[in-house]
């Protein structure tokens, strides 16, 4: 069974810094990517960022130059390194391993981790 436990959320001002990581065991076969999602307020849950099994990384348009993502493989642990924080990023934050071409998130949400900008 896929555990996703993050971690490293809290508040912050706006222009400052966090950094979300999400520690993922369990199951035995092979993933595609891994991808940080956030969940606003009254919104649906919308990827940001991902990384694929050989590194390739994509950004939504709102975070490109602010987020980064990376991974640890020895510590099957996800980062996302948030610079330059809005008040819009405010959020729970999710990971999830990500199969098929598609690269869907395909395993059970973890409880998340809340991001508050404040301005």
């Amino acid at each position: 069974q896929v555990q996703l436990v993050e971690s490293g959320g809290g508040l912050v001002q706006a222009g400052g810094s966090l950094r979300l990581s999400c520690v993922h065991t369990g199951g035995v076969f092979r993933f595609d990517g891994m991808g940080w999602y956030r969940q606003a307020p009254g919104k649906q849950r919308a990827r940001v960022a991902y990384i694929t099994r050989d590194g390739s990384t994509n950004y939504e348009d709102s975070v490109k130059g602010r987020f980064t993502i990376s991974r640890d493989n020895a510590k099957n642990t996800t980062y996302l390194q948030m610079d330059n924080l809005k008040v819009e990023d405010t959020a729970v934050y999710y990971c999830n391993r990500l199969l098929g071409p598609a690269l869907l998130p395909s395993f059970s949400w973890g409880q998340g981790t809340q991001v508050t900008v404040s301005s």
